[in-house]
């Protein structure tokens, strides 16, 4: 299986096919709006709006497994979202990332990049970094910022 060949639901339910995204750069990334790491959707926003145009996404997938740090529906985490920060890239459903009910986007993208001491994603706002050819290139943990990971996706996008 490919990341290309994976469905998954955005935020109003529709199911989204991810070769949609065929040939771009993309980062995916389990959020939350009750988490110390929730003011990061300001850095990702600037990130989503610096390279847009030049084939860059964000992915979007709320998670409520860690603390219970993204409680509502995906209606109130969108506005929160939107009224907070400013947010214009795609949110997807919410979804758990670890477990007997883990998205299988998350299954294969743990497969592909574990982390330290694991492939478990540990806590809000882990970010995973793919190619245009819908390869997994790097994992980042919590603490690295979007400014942090900018270089990254540069030179992603100048390949």
């Amino acid at each position: 299986m490919a990341f290309y060949d994976l469905t998954v639901k955005d935020a109003k339910g529709v199911e989204v096919n991810l070769s949609e995204y065929a040939g771009k750069v993309l980062l995916v990334v389990n959020t939350a709006t009750g988490c110390g790491f929730t003011p990061q959707y300001s850095g990702l926003q600037n990130l989503y709006e610096r390279y847009k145009d030049k084939g860059f996404e964000i992915l979007d997938f709320p998670c409520n497994q860690f603390g219970g740090q993204a409680p509502g529906t995906n209606e109130e985490i969108g506005s929160f979202c939107a009224g907070r920060f400013g947010i214009t890239f795609r949110q997807f459903d919410k979804t758990e990332v670890n477990g007997e009910n883990e998205s299988p986007l998350y299954t294969w993208l743990k497969a592909q990049k574990g982390g330290l001491g694991g492939s478990n994603i540990k806590w809000n706002f882990t970010k995973f970094l793919i190619n245009k050819r819908g390869e997994v290139v790097a994992r980042f943990a919590p603490i690295k910022t979007p400014a942090a990971i900018e270089a990254d996706i540069v030179k992603l996008l100048e390949e």
